[in-house]
């Protein structure tokens, strides 16, 4: 167990620092609307986590084959990141207009940001062709045994979290120099970032079946 557990922890901080949407917004939330906030967001983040590696474990290989042979959900997820992504970039940070400099405070919905993290994570059908990966990957060294997979992706996203929490303090110091201007840039940038993260998935799901093939992601991911 105690083996398991130390090879879950560098994994789960490697993995806390991939880039992707997720990332870019938990940062962006951070800086914006404070700690917790942030915590809301990843909290959802990391439900929707558990929740793939739950339905990779259950499901295994026979997943794969099946979304594979589905690229819409690829599709579907790669537009609604993309409109969220030029929402963003179009929507004006609003500000005070006897002070232009000062940002107006609007009070945090932490339901919402969490339901805003999950569903963000859970539309992205790569994490969870990621998520197959790495169990069917490290389900055998584990000898698929219940209670070492439980240590283990437990470990990993403990780890995982924890990697997360030092990223939202340190993303929160810059809180105090965000001005609008340079607000509404952050928030363009990350429009771009999820624009271009949809536009790959809307891709992957014309691609040829055969470039989908999760025999192949396997191999070439693990």
């Amino acid at each position: 167990m105690i083996e398991d557990i130390q090879a879950a922890i560098p994994l789960g901080f490697f993995l806390s620092f991939m880039i992707g949407p997720v990332f870019f917004v938990l940062l962006e939330t951070s800086a914006t609307k404070g700690f917790r906030a942030a915590l809301a967001f990843d909290l959802g983040v990391i439900i929707a986590d558990i929740f793939f590696i739950a339905l990779a474990y259950f499901s295994s290989f026979q997943l794969l084959e099946n979304l594979s042979n589905q690229p819409g959900l690829y599709v579907f997820g790669g537009m609604i990141l993309t409109v969220y992504g030029v929402v963003l970039m179009l929507k004006k940070q609003k500000t005070n207009r006897e002070s232009p400099d000062e940002i107006i405070v609007v009070k945090n919905n932490y339901l919402a940001l969490f339901i805003k993290g999950f569903l963000l994570n859970f539309i992205n059908v790569g994490v969870l062709v990621f998520w197959l990966a790495i169990v069917i990957g490290f389900g055998s060294t584990l000898n698929n045994d219940p209670n070492r997979v439980l240590v283990f992706f437990g470990a990993l996203i403990g780890s995982y979290f924890t990697t997360d929490i030092l990223k939202i303090l340190l993303a929160k110091q810059l809180k105090r120099k965000l001005t609008p201007a340079r607000i509404a840039k952050v928030k363009k940038l990350l429009g771009f970032i999820l624009i271009i993260c949809g536009l790959v998935l809307i891709v992957k799901g014309f691609l040829p079946k055969d470039k989908l093939n999760p025999q192949d992601f396997i191999e070439n991911n693990m």
